[in-house]
């Protein structure tokens, strides 16, 4: 529980404060043995309990003013402890306070000063009297002493404290009453009312009775912020009507405590001349204006003053360049960003004023941005067209301030924006149409051919991956024929080709980016199988059964040149490797016959003799491969009589010459060539209309 007691600052010791057990509610009885105790929060010992009556008592005479100062309300906390059960109770004591003071001056007696010639109204500030009571027991007034020349005024501050002023009522004459003798008083609001009471003397000074005047009192001067140090910026010009040491007058600055004297710092005054100067840099952003005070002392006794106000404008020059502050931005932007998207927030700031604080901001050379007005000094940074990160992958930007002073200033900022890559090039190969040749079988795995493709993207939109597209060889797939590595687009022969089966492949090939979405191109890849000499020639005519021979009647009196027979060949291989030549093997004894080695004509080479035996030849056919190969076939001749028109048959069978075998070498050499020309461009056409 708590209890609240008041008790009157001058009560003796020994009186009752507040009756405990009653308020408490416990009986006399019980405090004693409740052990009953009195603990003070403030370490001292003012009250007391007596036990027997249940009451406490005042131990000690109680001082407001000592315990509380001037604090408007002065309490005592203390606590109460009782044991069985253990209970804690706070009691508060209001100290009343009672008038047990009287006012008192700072100083008993007070001597003042006034010219004989000041004017009826001038006031006298005098000293404010103390009295430590509070409430109604403080000051409640003041009284002067009756005088024919002063009246008492008293004044009240903003926190309720009356300011006595002594006020001259009718002019002074020194010569008449030199000094003035008078009694201040100061009466509080107790009861019974105290007082205290200050001598107050007033000298009157002979006359140095006309004060410095300023001409003009208020004035303004304007003045640039980057004059240099030392500069004239005004001279006072003050007059005294007084002569001698009453006219001198004698310049200060005024500083009050309500406003600072930051002006003394930047400006010196000559206290003779009363010429004011610059003595630091000024700056027109710090302060665009200062107010100066001066006072004007004369030295006459008493001094007397006057007051000058100057005020200092200062006019702005464009001494600050523009400050550029990029608040925010967005690297990288992507390529595909739309016209419009803001990269960068940028701010700028000029700290002069007027046309030299206009800041105009702008790019410094063109580029695919512009620079939009949010609100003043501030800017957005836009894109303004399509950009494009294989054209420039980044760019360096160059925002320019300049602000609109005379002459103009400027300041550059320059930073980095990258540009994201986006998937918008498909792969490309160097040409949609590439050729290539592969030894017919050659063995499966061999490098046919290497693709090329490019991405002018980056990342996973430039890894790029090569396939070969669903086709067919004479229905057949061509993924049986060939495969591709689909990292690097080398083209591999998956079994052994035969030239004489399929002599060119049309290899449609595709590439894909790992872009989203996935982009891709195709291209084509004629294959032309090389032929290679696998084929022997085949002995078309005569044909006879392998082992046996071909028996050829011819009649004895053929004469050379006669044409016996001729043997024919092919050879399923091409070109040089299909060319064929005849000849017959050497034996032991020379033969009547020749053979064409280009025709393969068989002819008499020598007339024959009557009764001559059958002969037996052995013709190779050998192409004109590496390593040649070769067949062989065995004509058996046998001369027998045959009648006069066969005879003159073999006479007309034209004779063979070696310029007629040279003719057909150079005919079946154009025969290939027109064949193969004429081949590839049908494969060219046809590659190009698929």
């Amino acid at each position: 529980a708590q209890l609240r007691y008041s008790v009157p600052e001058d009560c003796q010791p020994g009186s009752s404060v507040g009756d405990l057990a009653k308020d408490l509610g416990v009986e006399l009885r019980s405090l004693a043995t409740r052990n009953l105790r009195l603990v003070s929060e403030s370490g001292q010992r003012h009250f007391q309990v007596d036990l027997a009556a249940g009451v406490l008592l005042l131990d000690r005479r109680l001082d407001r003013e000592a315990l509380c100062g001037q604090s408007p309300t002065c309490s005592l906390h203390l606590q109460l402890v009782m044991e069985n059960p253990l209970q804690l109770h706070r009691v508060e004591v209001d100290v009343l306070d009672v008038n047990d003071n009287a006012p008192q001056f700072p100083k008993p007696e007070v001597v003042l000063e006034i010219t004989e010639v000041a004017n009826p109204g001038t006031r006298l500030p005098l000293e404010v009297a103390e009295d430590p009571d509070m409430g109604s027991n403080s000051i409640s007034t003041y009284e002067l002493s009756p005088s024919e020349h002063f009246a008492l005024s008293i004044n009240v501050r903003g926190d309720g404290v009356k300011m006595p002023e002594i006020v001259l009522e009718k002019a002074l004459d020194r010569e008449k009453v030199a000094v003035h003798h008078l009694t201040l008083t100061a009466l509080d609001g107790g009861n019974p009312v105290k007082y205290g009471t200050a001598k107050v003397t007033i000298h009157v000074l002979d006359a140095n009775d006309n004060p410095p005047v300023c001409d003009p009192p208020i004035s303004k001067v304007h003045l640039e912020e980057n004059v240099p140090v030392g500069t004239l910026v005004t001279k006072l010009n003050v007059t005294d009507l007084d002569e001698g040491p009453n006219r001198e007058v004698e310049y200060s600055f005024k500083v009050s405590n309500n406003v600072p004297g930051k002006f003394t710092k930047l400006f010196s005054l000559d206290p003779r001349t009363g010429e004011i100067r610059t003595k630091a840099p000024l700056d027109y952003e710090e302060s665009s204006a200062y107010e100066i005070a001066v006072r004007a002392r004369d030295k006459g006794s008493p001094a007397m003053e006057g007051h000058c106000h100057l005020r200092v404008e200062l006019i702005d020059i464009n001494d600050n360049s523009p400050e550029i502050v990029l608040t925010s931005l967005s690297s990288p932007v992507q390529e595909d960003a739309t016209p419009g998207t803001v990269i960068a927030l940028i701010g700028v700031k000029d700290s002069d004023s007027g046309d030299n604080g206009q800041v105009h901001l702008q790019i410094a050379k063109v580029l695919p941005f512009k620079l939009v007005s949010s609100f003043k000094e501030h800017f957005s940074l836009v894109t303004n067209g399509p950009l494009d990160r294989e054209k420039a992958s980044g760019y360096n930007i160059t925002v320019r301030a300049v602000d609109s002073g005379s002459p103009q200033r400027a300041t550059q900022k320059t930073f980095y924006l990258r540009i994201a890559d986006v998937n918008d090039n498909a792969p490309n190969f160097s040409s949609p149409f590439d050729t290539a040749h592969v030894q017919e079988n050659s063995l499966p795995g061999t490098s046919v051919f290497s693709m090329s493709a490019s991405d002018p993207d980056e990342g996973s939109n430039a890894k790029l991956s090569y396939s070969i597209l669903d086709s067919r060889m004479q229905d057949v797939p061509i993924s049986t024929y060939f495969r591709i590595d689909q990292d690097n687009g080398t083209i591999y022969t998956v079994r052994a080709l035969d030239y004489e089966q399929d002599k060119v492949f049309q290899v449609p090939v595709e590439v894909k980016d790992a872009g989203s979405p996935v982009l891709s191109s195709t291209a084509v890849v004629h294959v032309f199988v090389l032929d290679e000499n696998d084929n022997a020639p085949t002995i078309v005519y005569p044909s006879v059964p392998k082992g046996s021979a071909f028996h050829q009647t011819i009649p004895t009196l053929a004469e050379p040149g006669y044409l016996v027979t001729k043997i024919v060949a092919v050879d399923a291989d091409s070109g040089h490797n299909a060319w064929l030549s005849y000849q017959l093997q050497e034996t032991a004894e020379a033969l009547p016959f020749r053979v064409e080695r280009r025709s393969g004509e068989i002819r008499v080479a020598q007339a024959l003799r009557e009764s001559e035996d059958a002969h037996r030849l052995v013709v190779e056919v050998r192409d004109n491969g590496t390593p040649s190969l070769s067949a062989s076939v065995i004509i058996v001749i046998s001369p027998e009589e045959n009648s006069v028109q066969d005879f003159a048959k073999s006479l007309d069978l034209p004779r063979s010459s070696p310029e007629d075998s040279n003719l057909t070498l150079y005919l079946i050499i154009s025969l290939v060539s027109i064949s193969l020309v004429s081949c590839v461009m049908f494969a060219v056409v046809a590659a190009r209309c698929l």
